[in-house]
């Protein structure tokens, strides 16, 4: 707060009350002021909000931890002060003083200067310890992590070495490999590296106050099941966001109790309780948001905390298959979509029709030979591209009919009047799931704009209910009516006779339209409910200070509402008188530092050596929980790593056993010179020596020894 001019003038007339004393207990101590008629007291409760604080029950004294630190370092007594002799001030306003004083400030500056020394003689002894190692274990374990964060195939290890002592590798070359470290082992050193990994994963969600849940599952084309989560945690020490990859697990069904009892088995795994689980996020699926049977209804039962916001949208997949599969007509029209990819999406020629439907497939990693199930009527380009080669697939079908009956069927479902209607339906729906995706996926994102965003796109859905959107509206007015046989209208629409196309057919697709409008509106609205929405609206109006008012004479009142909505939200987890009595002050430091974002806000909050995290300790539990939020850039970046990975270890036939291995690896490996190879080498060893693992592949040891 040294920033800040002229200083900011405290007033503690409602929050200094040293009478105040733990309910049941004697009074620890009582101040020898001259002024008798007036006897304060320790209270117990400034050692939550003071971490720094110290109480010594016989000698009834206060002390400062960080000061009496710095003191005993150096060496010197000019550094005293009343909080490292002892004082019996027992007022709240003298710890604020304190805390504020340059001798504190001085005493966190000397500690945090000890402490980045241990560090650095830690990080030497781990480097003496790694220039220890045999050099060849070394070199072997590391170029076996290279290739699973590569994603290169482990059977290839041996052409590596041999390819490294070639080129005269001196570690490789001066000395004799251990018998455990040939090409077969790959998969216990791949499971030791992991471990290392994992153990760092431990440490960094125990030391996050909260952490974020994304869970996202799949489901191929033979109904196998498989369910992603990753975890966000915050640093206390600088505020950096990670994101973990807990890990891919096999369901043995669909329902919404086995994806929550996988959950917390890894939450287990890693030693995360549960009350530290602040939000939940997912691609919103009904088995994911159901209000009565859903996995976050389930989950909120044992993690009191949780709240919900499923705003993972899929690259190639802009809204939930269900959402619009419930609908009759639509997996049909997903079917015929199958049908026309898989005829020309591999067709070889000039042809651009072909080229176009080439592009989807390559432009959304589609691979019609994979397992996966496509669904189409989520891609927005894909029904971009039929829709603008529609009148070319027509007649490209019907001079193929006489020859193929598939081509025959073909068109005369992109024919019907259902069809085309559908595509333009699709067109209008689909642009909105778009703008959310990319909103979503802002690096760093305006928390303020989410719920006005969410509420457009709702709003937009809601009136295409009663009033067409434009691509459905502009189809119905090109639509060409000609008399035809027995009073009945011919529609033709850019040259093409539309079949099954009459007034009654159009009155019941404007019911199949209102039910797929409906869909996806109250899909929208369980992914986005109206009270979180609020929840993160409120956080960006408390700690953002570019939502401030302009001038100070307007921040009286400013937020008390937003304020109000947080201190309910999250009860259990804040002093709320405390918070209460901060929250005039808080908002007065937030305005003045005006220069910084809404995430600077929070870090500053939640950093254990600033200031702001010790006069504010309920507005840094905020921050916190507002911090681990999963939004952002590099969440999604991770989440499509993990499925193309996966896709791709499947087109290479690999086996799935150790392949969750190697995506934690090539997920969240960090850079080589931060890996503790010394440490994976003594796991890897020791299994080797305890449990040794069963060979998954047989080498020919002959060619090894060559």
């Amino acid at each position: 707060m040294e920033s800040l001019s002229p200083p900011i003038m405290f007033d503690f007339s409602t929050s200094s009350g040293g009478t105040m004393v733990t309910p049941g207990k004697k009074p620890a101590g009582e101040t020898s002021n001259s002024n008798k008629k007036c006897k304060r007291y320790f209270n117990e409760h400034w050692k939550e909000e003071f971490t720094w604080l110290e109480f010594d029950y016989e000698r009834k004294l206060m002390f400062c931890m960080e000061c009496r630190q710095a003191l005993v370092k150096n060496k010197h007594g000019k550094a005293e002060n009343a909080f490292t002799v002892g004082t019996d001030n027992f007022q709240r306003h003298a710890l604020l003083r304190h805390v504020t004083s340059g001798a504190h400030r001085q005493a966190l500056a000397v500690n945090s200067e000890q402490l980045a020394m241990e560090l650095q003689f830690h990080q030497e002894m781990k480097s003496v310890i790694k220039a220890e190692m045999d050099p060849s274990k070394i070199a072997i374990l590391t170029s076996v992590y290279s290739m699973a964060k590569e994603g290169i195939f482990r059977g290839k290890l041996c052409a590596l070495l041999e390819l490294q002592k070639f080129n005269l590798c001196e570690a490789l070359l001066s000395s004799e490999q251990n018998e455990y470290y040939h090409p077969s082992s790959v998969r216990e050193m791949q499971v030791a590296i992991v471990k290392v990994l994992h153990h760092e994963d431990r440490q960094r969600l125990k030391e996050s106050p909260y952490i974020g849940l994304v869970i996202d599952e799949t489901v191929d084309i033979a109904e196998h099941r498989n369910l992603v989560i990753f975890a966000t945690s915050v640093s206390p020490c600088d505020g950096h966001l990670c994101i973990t990859f807990l890990g891919r697990f096999e369901l043995p069904s669909g329902e919404a109790n086995c994806i929550k009892d996988k959950v917390l088995e890894a939450l287990n795994d890693f030693h995360v309780p549960l009350t530290k689980v602040a939000w939940l996020s997912s691609d919103g699926s009904s088995l994911m948001v159901d209000r009565i049977n859903g996995v976050g209804e389930k989950l909120q039962s044992v993690c009191p905390l949780l709240t919900e916001l499923h705003c993972v949208f899929h690259r190639k997949a802009l809204l939930p298959a269900e959402n619009l599969i419930s609908i009759e007509y639509a997996s049909k029209y997903e079917s015929i979509m199958d049908a026309v990819y898989r005829l020309y999406g591999n067709q070889n020629g000039e042809n651009h029709t072909f080229q176009e439907l080439q592009n989807v497939l390559h432009f959304c990693s589609i691979d019609l030979n994979a397992a996966d199930t496509v669904h189409w009527t989520s891609i927005l380009p894909a029904v971009e591209t039929i829709d603008s080669s529609w009148p070319t697939l027509v007649l490209l079908l019907e001079s193929e009919s006489t020859k193929s009956p598939i081509a025959n069927g073909l068109c005369a479902e992109l024919k019907k009047f259902w069809f085309v209607a559908f595509t333009k339906v699709l067109l209008d729906i689909l642009p909105i799931f778009q703008k959310l995706n990319q909103f979503f996926q802002i690096e760093e994102l305006d928390m303020s704009m989410v719920k006005p965003i969410v509420s457009a796109s709702q709003a937009t859905l809601l009136a295409q209910k009663s009033t067409s959107g434009q691509n459905f509206q502009e189809f119905l007015n090109e639509l060409n009516e000609h008399p035809g046989e027995d009073n009945e209208s011919r529609f033709f629409y850019k040259g093409v006779e539309l079949a099954d196309c009459s007034k009654s057919k159009l009155k019941s697709f404007e019911l199949l339209k209102e039910a797929c409008l409906e869909n996806v509106c109250r899909s929208l609205q369980d992914r986005f409910p109206g009270n979180v929405l609020k929840v993160v609206s409120s956080f960006s109006v408390v700690f953002n200070p570019k939502c401030y008012p302009s001038s100070l004479d307007d921040i009286g009142t400013y937020g008390e509402e937003e304020f109000r909505h947080l201190l309910q939200s999250f009860s259990h987890m804040l002093v709320s008188e405390r918070a209460s009595n901060d929250f005039a002050l808080f908002k007065r430091i937030v305005f003045s530092l005006s220069h910084l974002t809404f995430r600077d806000i929070c870090v500053k909050l939640i950093h254990t050596s600033s200031e702001m995290h010790e006069l504010f300790p309920d507005f840094t539990v905020l921050a916190a929980i507002a911090l681990v939020l999963p939004l952002g850039s590099a969440l999604y970046e991770k989440i499509n790593r993990a499925e193309d990975l996966w896709k791709q270890s499947h087109r290479q036939g690999r086996a799935e056993e150790g392949l969750c291995d190697i995506l934690k690896i090539s997920i969240d490996g960090p850079a080589l010179n931060e890996v503790d190879f010394a440490k994976a080498i003594d796991f890897f060893e020791d299994m080797r020596q305890t449990e040794p693992f069963a060979a998954e592949e047989k080498w020919d040891m002959a060619h090894l020894r060559k």
